[in-house]
This record gives structure tokens, C-alpha cells and sequence, in this order.
């Protein structure tokens, strides 16, 4: 007797949406289906080792670059594949979510890549998730446009050869998408942002003369990788496009996958066309894996940690040695600022800030970077093409003056700062602020003249909770103050408190203001580290 089909693809408790038969096609999630069937149980497995590979951080409090791996690296004869033409000159880059607005403005931009995000910069409800989708497949079609309801301004893109190509970045390994199940299992959210967007974008992008180009987020090992580049290889012969076809940039953007950098590379290596450096995430990464490591792991307020303490330049330098050694290109960190309309004063300290940060990256190596808003793509622009003039980049500096030892990616101590009472009030009130937009399905949200997104809410939330898990004391109002729950409480009531003086209580009662307080306070109060915030948050996301 045979054996019953598999039950097909199902959607699940979802509001019906304008034109989501244009995406949810049964060609398309048949193609979803196969990949969940093909490819879930070993991401289940990958995110069981994850687990087992934390335990014995916190066992041994270090991490060392793996011997397993020692002949790959030691192998000079290896390289990524060339990189296409589209993605050729990376200098500027800009990111943001896939909305309709922001897909218009981030295309025409002047930046040479948009960061098409379905991850950290955008909520996935159902709508963020489909619509987005819609929204790019638009585009590429040339019939997208956007009128602002309330100014009354609109949008249309640019010329075809004056627009940015794509790279589009889905959701990490961890997270599941609850309105798609195969056989009642919930499909993993990469693979539903990355199969809906490589099915029906593929073919049409070859025949722009660009290609499905993917960032990959949240990587924590090369076996991860390798996961990733069967999803291609698979993927590509199904749509029946060429091997190769695909590019995958890799954001380190976990202190494991610092230490895998060149086997990440090694395993996409048909498919790889970059690292990329992400600061918060980063950070985030560290104190997960280094939570019960003692003071030494303890990092000062966030803002103190700039990519010139020792660590982060050890990490961003290793990168860029990597990179320029396997042919691939670097790409630098965000500049999160948002020009403010209001005051000049404080956009001239911050693009003075912006440059120098840009400035350091391209005479560092870096092939390109990271900015949130248009304004910010000229700035960063010119500090790239200062330093490449009319190359597309400089892979020729290999970097061979750079030496990283493993202990150097993790010297946590030999940052001279230390954590403030300030900082505390800063993460409290920056945690709650974006969790409150995100439980409304925004992901990218301008809090205090900065672009935060989901990495932000990481390490603002995982910060409270090493404070007060090592009794960090701080200097306040002329006397010492020691982190405990109970004052990280009474911030957040008075951060609660103000938010409501300023909005007016009608305003306030119509926001999940309360939610987001009760939320963060669990996530950085409770005695079990939740390893992501966005995992209880999810259960709470309407829609």
C-alpha cells in the first residue's frame, strides 16, 4: 500500500488581503511547501546545536577558530565566485523595509544596493509579509507608485539604470511564519521570505540583468551556511536557472560566525558575494553567549561602544582581511541617524559624525556601507569615492597587515568605559518606544534622530538583564545606585509616565504602550534569558 501525499501547503487564520493572489499563487506555495519538507528538519537540527554550542560557551566562557576547520582556511587557492555586474560596485548602501513608500524612495535613493528588509526592519505580520512581497514584484514591473495621504505628495521611480539593485534580506533561521503550515508544521520565515521572493522574482530579475540576490541574517555557524547554499542549489534547478545564479552576502552579526568567517564563505562559495559588518546584533550576540561570563563580558551603554574599541576593530579588520583574501567584498556598518527637519545644529554634529565613521570604513579596506536614510547615501558616497575614485572596489588591499588572535574578538575589558545610570534609562526608554511601534506592525522606527530596528530592542533589552545579573553599580545623583529589578521597574514606570504627559491620554490609550512596558520587563527581568525578544513578541503581533 502506498504511502498518503503529503498534505499541501495551508494558510492559516490570515485576513484575506488586496491582491494576495498575485503572491500565495499555487505554483508558489507549492514551491514553499517543498522546501519546508526538504529543508526544515536540518534547520531544526542546526537551531538544537545552537543551543548545545551556548552551553559549552558558558561552560568555558571562550570561543576559539575551529581546528575541524583549519585546512579550509589554511587553502589560499579558494575563492567566491566573481560577483555580477550588478552588485559589482556596493559603495552606498541603504536599508529598510518593503513598504510601498520606502521601496520607491530606497530604489531611487542614489545608494547602489537597497537592503530590501523582511527581517530586523520590518514586523511580520501578514500584511508586512505578503504585501511586501507584492510591492517588489511591482517594481520590478514598473507599476508601483505611492501617494502620501497626508501631505499629498507622490512617488515614482527613477529610470531604470538610475535605480539601486536589490538585495533582499529574509527573516533568520529562528523564526516561523504561524500563517503557513505544511502537514500542521509551521513553515520556518526564511523560507516563506525567501521562496515567495525567488519564485516569482528570479527569471524577471535575469531578464533586468540583475539576479535573486539575498543578505543572510543571524548565520551562527558555517553549517548554517551550508544549509543556505543547498536552499540554492535546489532552488535554482527547480525554476530551472542557471547554478550561480544566486548571491548571498552573510552579516556577521554574531560573535560565533566571527570565528567561521572564512568556512561561511568557503560553504556559499559559488554563491557568496560578501560579508557584512552589524553592529547591534553584534553586540546583542556577545552578551547572549557571554551572559554568565562574569564582569570582564559586561559591555558599558551601547553608545559607548563604537567600532574603534579594540574588539569591534579586531572583528571589523578580520573582516575585511577575509573578504579581500576569498574575493569577496566587505561591507561596512550602519549610520543609523535621522536628519532631523527641525534642527540644523544637531544634523551638522551628526553628519560631521557620520563622515568620520564613513571615512574610517573606506580607509580601512571596506568596499562599501550601511546608511537608514537618503540624506545620509551623499555623505557616505563621498567618503567612498575618495578612496576608490572610479574603481568599483578594493579587494587589491588584502589587508596582510592584520593579525587577530581569538582572544582578541572577545576582550570585552579593554573597552575603558563602564556601564551608567543613563544608559539604563536610555535602554529603557528606546526599548519600550520601538517594541510599542512593532506590536503595530512597524520595524523600522525613528526614536531620538536614530533608525532602530529590531537588533536595537536586542541589545537594549539584553543589557538590563547583564546589569542586573552582575550587579552592576552605578554612579547616580551624587551616589552609587545598584541594578536590580526593581529599579529597572521604576524607570520603566517613569519612562511609562512621560511617554504619557507628552502624548496626551487619549493618544497613549490607543498605543500598546502598556504591552510594550509589561514585554520588555519580562524579556530583561526574567530569570530564563529569552535568546530572541522578537520569539514572545511574536505571539502578541496581531495580524
Amino acid at each position: 500500500m502506498s504511502a498518503p501525499a503529503p498534505s499541501p501547503l495551508a494558510i492559516v487564520d490570515a485576513e484575506p488581503l488586496p491582491r494576495q493572489e498575485e503572491v500565495l499563487t499555487d505554483a508558489a506555495l507549492a514551491f514553499v511547501a517543498e522546501l519546508h519538507r526538504r529543508f526544515t528538519p536540518r534547520r531544526d537540527e542546526l537551531l538544537a546545536r545552537r543551543a548545545v554550542r551556548r552551553a559549552e560557551i558558558a561552560r568555558t566562557s571562550t570561543l576559539d577558530f575551529l581546528p575541524e576547520t583549519a585546512a579550509v582556511r589554511a587553502d589560499d587557492s579558494w575563492k567566491v565566485a566573481p560577483a555580477p555586474a550588478a552588485l559589482n560596485d556596493r559603495r552606498v548602501e541603504i536599508t529598510g523595509p518593503t513598504d510601498r513608500k520606502m521601496t520607491i524612495n530606497a530604489l531611487n535613493s542614489g545608494a547602489k544596493v537597497w537592503l530590501a528588509d523582511f527581517e530586523d526592519a520590518s514586523a511580520p505580520t501578514w500584511e508586512n509579509v505578503v504585501l511586501g512581497q507584492l510591492n517588489l514584484i511591482d517594481a520590478y514591473e514598473r507599476r508601483i507608485d505611492f501617494t502620501d495621504p497626508r501631505s499629498g505628495k507622490s512617488y515614482a521611480l527613477r529610470p531604470a539604470e538610475e535605480l539601486a539593485t536589490v538585495v533582499m534580506r529574509p527573516r533568520g533561521w529562528h523564526l516561523t511564519e504561524r500563517h503557513l503550515r505544511v502537514d500542521g508544521t509551521p513553515v520556518p520565515g526564511a523560507l516563506v521570505d525567501f521562496g515567495l521572493y525567488f519564485f516569482h522574482n528570479a527569471r524577471r530579475l535575469l531578464d533586468l540583468g540583475k539576479g535573486p540576490y539575498f543578505y543572510l541574517p543571524k548565520t551562527e555557524s558555517h553549517l548554517e551556511a551550508r544549509l543556505w547554499n543547498d536552499v540554492f542549489v535546489f532552488a535554482q534547478d527547480y525554476v530551472g536557472i542557471p547554478q550561480g545564479t544566486v548571491r548571498a552576502t552573510v552579516l556577521i552579526e554574531t560573535i560565533t560566525a566571527a570565528y567561521e568567517m572564512e568556512e561561511i564563505l568557503y560553504e556559499l562559495r559559488d554563491h557568496a558575494s560578501g560579508l557584512n559588518a552589524g553592529r547591534w546584533d553584534y553586540l546583542f550576540s556577545i552578551v547572549k553567549n557571554f551572559r554568565d561570563g562574569g564582569e570582564k563580558f559586561v559591555l558599558p551603554d551601547r553608545n559607548a561602544v563604537t567600532m574603534t574599541a579594540p574588539f569591534m576593530r579586531a572583528y571589523t579588520e578580520l573582516l575585511v582581511r577575509t573578504c579581500h583574501k576569498r574575493g569577496a567584498h566587505a561591507i561596512g556598518g550602519m549610520a543609523a541617524f535621522i536628519p532631523s527637519r527641525k534642527d540644523a545644529e544637531v544634523n551638522k554634529v551628526a553628519f560631521e559624525k557620520v563622515k568620520a565613521d564613513k571615512d574610517r570604513e573606506a580607509g580601512d579596506g571596506f568596499d562599501g556601507s550601511w546608511v537608514a536614510h537618503p540624506d545620509l547615501v551623499p555623505i557616505a558616497m563621498a567618503s567612498f569615492d575618495a578612496v576608490l575614485g572610479d574603481k568599483p572596489h578594493q579587494k587589491d588591499r588584502l589587508r596582510e597587515d592584520v593579525s587577530v588572535a581569538p582572544g582578541d574578538l572577545i576582550a570585552i575589558d579593554s573597552l575603558d568605559a563602564r556601564p551608567t545610570y543613563e544608559g539604563l534609562r536610555n535602554a529603557v526608554q528606546v526599548g519600550i518606544r520601538y517594541i510599542e511601534a512593532w506590536l503595530r506592525g512597524l520595524g523600522a522606527v525613528a526614536i531620538f534622530n536614530l533608525m532602530e530596528d529590531a537588533a536595537t530592542a536586542e541589545i537594549s533589552r539584553s543589557q538590563i538583564w547583564q546589569w542586573i545579573n552582575a550587579g552592576v553599580v552605578f554612579e547616580h545623583a551624587g551616589t552609587t545606585v545598584r541594578a536590580t529589578p526593581e529599579l529597572a521597574r521604576t524607570v520603566a514606570a517613569e519612562e511609562l509616565a512621560a511617554i504619557r504627559e507628552e502624548m496626551g491620554a487619549e493618544a497613549f490609550a490607543a498605543g500598546h504602550w502598556q504591552q510594550a512596558h509589561d514585554l520588555l520587563l519580562k524579556v530583561a527581568l526574567d530569570e530564563k534569558y529569552e535568546d530572541f525578544l522578537t520569539l514572545p513578541a511574536y505571539e502578541q503581533l496581531a495580524g
